[in-house]
């Protein structure tokens, strides 16, 4: 298709004397063929590459990249007449049509396995404390379609146990490839355990050749550093290898620069939102337009966070007495039907509107656009070494707590999620969370 777009653009614009002529026929043709041999060249069809995470459209870039660079080679090569008008509006347009396309199924397969379709059977296998977790975690994230049939455990001295973390215990660590046969699974997840190590983990990879299985090790550093983990060789044997988190360095440089230039543009684009909003507050209550509050920010240096007000006056003295009623996590205190927020600021906290004045911090450098959540000095208190992490890099005006459930998170969710934005961030990660941010915005869920 887009390749017959940029043709019918090239004859209209041959027509109104724009260029001389268009490309011809047979690059309309060829096009297809090239895109499709960029793409696997890609690698951009490997089923491990789809459905989840951002790799998926990385790869779609640079599939398309890889096809300007082979036109380009190509066209000087052969002296082919390619006209430079239907490559400029056919790549893009392609590139854009397959994103959309990917995203409209991707949508549509978690849907769907949400429902419980389309869904691989799993089995996890390692120590008690380790099988727990994991199925948490494959519980929490459907959307990756396993399904968790049963585990392999240990075996206990007083006798094998029947069920474990609601799992069907199938057999011990020593009965995994019959399980996998009897109960034709499709995927075997193996935690870190001493009894499966070395030989014997060689041995049940070997055995489950035999079989219709996929293998996955869970390293035990998957939860907070997953995207940062690459095999490497060392020593003539595959190690694995952590990358350092980035903190500093030109990285940081562009995501400042990126924040502080989509902040200008972002706070000339709602300025007529930000007047009407002002005037919405200042005409239906008593008190200030904006409610300004100190956070703690960067390395644990406070900074005053700017929202529009959407309490009555005097609501943190207020919130004393409604402690008893907090209906947030163990840290945090939230009210579904706070008695303290007007009804402008209920329709504002609905649709994440009195967070808009934060744009200003961004642009004084005191918060990122996607970050952690920042926090009052009573929540900071009571972090932990873990949460204390989310400390070394700015606060965010949105980020995964906000497109993960916020209010709704518990306070052990809400340290997952912030640990593992803080050790694997990447501008790309960035842009992603900015795009789930406006269907959360819209759906409203957890906002309160």
């Amino acid at each position: 298709m887009a390749a017959f777009v940029a043709q019918a653009f090239e004859v209209g614009a041959a027509t109104g004397s724009l260029v001389s002529a268009g490309s011809p026929l047979w690059s309309v043709l060829v096009l297809p063929v090239l895109w499709a041999g960029s793409m696997m060249a890609a690698r951009a069809y490997e089923e491990r590459f789809l459905w989840v995470g951002a790799e998926e459209f990385r790869r779609v870039f640079f599939a398309a990249a890889l096809l300007l660079a082979m036109l380009g080679t190509l066209s000087w090569a052969f002296r082919l007449e390619v006209a430079r008008g239907f490559v400029i509006v056919a790549v893009p347009l392609a590139t854009a049509l397959t994103l959309s396309f990917r995203l409209a199924q991707r949508a549509l397969l978690h849907r769907q396995r949400a429902e419980g379709k389309f869904l691989q059977t799993a089995i996890v296998v390692g120590h008690r404390s380790g099988v727990a977790a994991l199925h948490e975690q494959f519980e929490r994230q459907s959307k990756h379609g396993y399904r968790v049939i049963g585990c392999c455990v240990p075996a206990r001295r007083d006798g094998q146990a029947i069920t474990f973390d609601g799992l069907p215990v199938l057999g011990s660590l020593d009965d995994v490839v019959d399980v996998v046969r009897k109960y034709e699974v499709d995927t075997v997840a193996v935690l870190p355990s001493p009894e499966l190590e070395g030989a014997a983990l060689r041995r049940l990879g070997w055995d489950l050749e035999q079989t219709e299985a996929e293998l996955l090790l869970a390293p035990a550093v998957t939860e907070v550093a997953g995207p940062r983990v690459r095999i490497r060789p060392v020593a003539g044997l595959p190690l694995m290898h952590m990358e350092r988190p980035s903190f500093t360095g030109h990285r940081r440089v562009i995501k400042d620069s990126f924040d502080k230039t989509a902040a200008v543009v972002g706070i000339l684009l709602v300025a007529p939102v930000l007047i009407s909003l002002a005037l919405a507050v200042k005409l239906t209550s008593r008190g200030p337009v904006f409610f300004k509050h100190e956070r703690v920010g960067r390395d644990g240096q406070p900074f005053h966070v700017w929202k529009f007000r959407t309490m009555v006056p005097n609501a943190d003295k207020i919130e004393m007495d409604l402690f008893d009623q907090n209906e947030g996590n163990a840290v945090q205190f939230k009210m579904k039907r706070d008695p303290r927020i007007t009804s402008v600021g209920a329709v504002m906290r609905r649709y994440s509107l009195d967070e808009l004045p934060q744009f200003f911090n961004v642009l004084g450098g005191s918060m990122s656009l996607v970050g952690p959540r920042p926090h009052v000095t009573r929540e900071v208190e009571q972090y932990g070494f873990d949460m204390a992490r989310r400390l070394l890099v700015k606060p965010g005006i949105t980020g995964l707590w906000q497109v993960s459930g916020r209010s709704d998170l518990s306070w052990d969710d809400s340290v997952r999620i912030d640990v593992r934005y803080v050790e694997n961030w990447t501008l790309t990660f960035d842009l992603m969370i900015l795009w789930k941010t406006v269907g959360a915005v819209v759906r409203g869920s957890g906002a309160y």
